[in-house]
């Protein structure tokens, strides 16, 4: 099975300057969050909405927690 999770957020780091990559890689993520939710509900026959909303409040949160957990600790992004 192909692992290309990753494949949309690091092609926005590779084709964005390095001063915007940070926010580039932020919202394309929570975009592809929002197709991998929808998609998800749809395959499933959940509401949509609702599916896509969760996945990217959640993918949201888990960056918020990452990053500020790389902050506590004093890694540099």
């Amino acid at each position: 099975m192909a692992r290309s999770g990753a494949a949309l957020p690091l092609a926005a780091v590779v084709a964005t300057p390095v001063p915007a990559r940070g926010g580039a890689t932020v919202v394309v993520t929570l975009l592809a969050l929002g197709l991998l939710g929808d998609a998800g509900a749809r395959l499933g026959g959940a509401p949509r909405r609702r599916a896509t909303v969760r996945v990217v409040t959640w993918g949201a949160a888990a960056m918020a927690v990452t990053a500020g957990i790389g902050a506590l600790v004093g890694t540099v992004v």
